[in-house]
């Protein structure tokens, strides 16, 4: 299709949604064969989204915050043709001292060489110190903890102590895809877990704890609300792991971080893993672990092996065509887009479905149920484009996603190195996009 016939068709479209804001469709067939969309007036209010997104007041028409300068020359760096040395480890997972079950469920999970977080960490775990860990997005951070903690929890089972280990993490996504990598690690050891997440049922999640369970996997919000409850019980809890802990900060949770790790035993050992080391993370550090190992993996400020580049657009209907012809070339195989406002989320998702492309959207608004199935058609490659708000941006294990595309400009750096981390990993070739008024 060319270029100005994709122009056309992207005002068109454009025309019909601002003409649904002030009328009622009768739901006969557009011009594209399909009903026209009425669009349903939303209350917006002050408060900021939990899950994605923040207040569209302090939004700017193409992204970023109002009055925040954005060096869009940071976002194009071509990715490193220099062959870089492979990370040797010093070990190789059969040299950790773990039981012959662990072994076992390590082989069955396909790991041989233990990746740089890994390799470092996990030593100093098992000897039961604190620590702190940085590393970016995809970089094996979850084997990282629950592996020595399988194997602590695996000693004190037959010592007639029920030992509790607390996972907190950013999104329930994340936390039940830290709960799916237990039940393949943890299998054999008649352990068990629960996911404490909201979006799903909570009476469920009250049974699994009151019937036992020895790993509590959780979004501070439900974890919360499962104490004050009088359900959840964490002073036998003498392991916690805050993932993305800067992640659970951005998104205002620092309360109820700081009421749950005080729900916990006091002679206990933690562990903190961020992506990056703000002013606040580093609080929280002093505060919370004793002594801790600091460890970095941190390669630098974005991954070396992804194409990043700028799309100048001035228009709407230009952005939006320009998206079509970015989708419709050859190699764009598995793309994730990333919008700031949920609403937009929809909105782009129904735009793109007119042009035929197979798409899905997750934001926080979506049923939890909704959004595992979206994830998971994406991942299986029945869709092969996802578009999501930030909640989306860490600790998923997508893989091969062949292009990052952020629709809208990310608020601050540090998004953008954590959305753009969603594609160039193991090894692999990824591109990084950036609409950008000019």
């Amino acid at each position: 299709m060319h270029h100005s016939q994709l122009l056309n068709i992207a005002r068109v479209t454009s025309r019909h949604r601002r003409a649904s804001m002030y009328t009622r469709h009768s739901g006969s067939p557009s011009k594209f064969g399909r009903p026209k969309f009425a669009l349903k007036a939303k209350k917006f209010n002050n408060s900021r989204p939990r899950f994605g997104g923040s207040k569209s007041s302090s939004r700017s028409r193409f992204g970023g915050a109002r009055g925040e300068r954005i060096d869009f020359s940071r976002f194009i760096k071509k990715a490193a043709h220099i062959e870089e040395k492979p990370y040797v480890s010093k070990h190789t997972f059969a040299d950790f001292p773990f039981n012959s079950q662990l072994h076992k469920n390590i082989k069955g999970a396909g790991f041989i060489h233990p990746r740089p977080i890994q390799d470092q960490a996990i030593p100093t775990i098992l000897k039961g110190a604190d620590v702190f860990g940085m590393a970016n997005t995809g970089t094996g951070k979850t084997a990282t903890f629950l592996l020595p903690l399988i194997e602590k929890i695996s000693k004190t089972k037959g010592q007639n102590r029920r030992e509790k280990v607390l996972i907190m993490a950013p999104t329930r996504e994340l936390a039940l895809q830290i709960e799916s990598d237990f039940k393949i690690l943890a299998f054999g050891f008649g352990m068990f877990s629960v996911a404490c997440v909201g979006g799903l049922p909570i009476g469920k999640q009250i049974r699994e704890i009151k019937l036992g369970v020895s790993f509590v996997i959780g979004t501070p919000g439900r974890l919360r609300d499962l104490i004050e409850k009088k359900v959840l019980d964490l002073s036998t809890c003498h392991s916690v792991v805050l993932d993305e802990a800067d992640r659970m900060l951005d998104m205002g949770f620092r309360d109820d971080m700081v009421f749950i790790i005080g729900k916990t035993a006091k002679e206990r050992q933690t562990l903190f893993f961020s992506a990056t080391l703000s002013s606040e993370i580093r609080k929280m550090t002093e505060q919370y672990l004793k002594d801790p190992a600091f460890i970095s993996v941190i390669s630098g400020e974005t991954a070396k092996n992804i194409d990043q580049d700028v799309i100048r657009v001035r228009t709407k209907e230009e952005k939006l065509a320009k998206l079509h012809e970015v989708l419709k070339k050859d190699g764009s195989d598995k793309v994730l887009i990333f919008r700031e406002m949920k609403h937009s989320v929809d909105g782009l998702e129904k735009e793109l479905r007119i042009f035929g492309f197979k798409v899905g959207g997750i934001h926080g608004d979506k049923r939890s149920r909704e959004r595992i199935r979206i994830l998971d058609s994406f991942k299986k490659d029945q869709i092969n484009i996802l578009i999501a708000t930030d909640v989306a941006a860490r600790g998923l294990d997508i893989p091969d996603v062949t292009h990052v595309i952020n629709y809208d400009v990310p608020q601050t750096y540090d998004t953008y190195v954590h959305r753009i981390g969603r594609t160039g990993r193991s090894g692999k070739k990824g591109t990084a996009l950036t609409f950008v008024p000019g």
